[in-house]
């Protein structure tokens, strides 16, 4: 197990959770967020709080002070390139990176997705060679090999699948939607404590410069899925076609994870 203090950049829904249970385990914690109305509830929790935004061009905040405390660093800070068209995530993460290079940090986690895969049409796995078609998949790729190739440090990947959990469900959006074609692809979703589950295990074992793909090994249709999932909610089911295109979509199999022997905990129809 690490015996030293962790950074937690980016306490948002996963983040956050992440922390307190980092905390509850006996480690120092420090957790970043860009609100200043959250630093209270992180520091109730006990974590040690930072305000800092990332910018392409600057970072807001005292990043060097949050940096030097740690030696463990968790990256979870999403692209969100549909909310902010302007600002480039590479920039963003270049810019984290020389900070990085100059701080105390040994140990990076690089929250990614399986978005860098794109439209792979055979199972997927750690071996698969990305192809991303999105432009999020696209810069998560670069930021990716720009942590990786980096020896002053040991970065670990984890390509997160679907997220799902507390206030998190794609199908209360999809509840309103009517004439979907993709009801044969395949779900690769992973559940919240999961997520957590995997970051732990990762310290834990100190699983460095590798890759991990994060999805709940259960791969139900769409169709399927989406409309028990409706049915347990009392919403309307997605309005999926009669008439179903071929699907294209691949399932992600954690095997990396898997092979050391690790199990998932939490059903994504819990």
């Amino acid at each position: 197990m690490i015996n030293n203090s962790i950074g937690v950049l980016g306490c948002g829904w996963l983040g956050t959770p992440l922390a307190q249970k980092l905390v509850d385990l006996g480690f120092k914690v420090y957790g970043t967020t860009t609100s200043l109305s959250k630093m209270e509830l992180l520091r109730d929790s006990g974590i040690e709080p930072y305000q800092i935004a990332l910018h392409a061009n600057s970072i807001q905040g005292e990043i060097e002070e949050f940096l030097k405390k740690i030696n463990v660093l968790i990256i979870n800070v999403p692209p969100r390139l549909r909310k902010s068209k302007t600002e480039s995530y590479v920039e963003k993460m270049n810019l984290l990176h020389s900070k990085i290079k100059s701080s105390s940090v040994k140990h990076i986690i690089f929250a990614s997705s399986t978005s860098v895969y794109g439209n792979l049409s055979e199972e997927i796995t750690e071996d698969s060679v990305p192809q991303p078609i999105t432009e999020s998949g696209k810069q998560l790729l670069v930021c990716e090999k720009l942590f990786l190739k980096d020896k002053g440090f040991k970065t670990t990947i984890i390509r997160f699948g679907g997220l799902i959990g507390p206030n998190r469900h794609p199908v209360t959006m999809l509840s309103k939607k009517t004439g979907l074609a993709n009801g044969n692809d395949p779900v690769n979703l992973i559940h919240l404590e999961d997520c957590i589950h995997i970051i732990l295990t990762i310290l834990k074992n100190g699983y460095w410069n590798e890759i991990f793909n994060a999805v709940y090994p259960f791969h139900p249709t769409k169709k399927e899925y989406y409309t028990e999932e409706a049915l347990k909610r009392g919403i309307p089911a997605p309005g999926y076609g009669t008439i179903f295109q071929e699907s294209t979509k691949a399932i992600v199999v954690s095997k990396n994870f898997i092979n050391k022997s690790h199990k998932f905990y939490t059903s994504i129809v819990s």
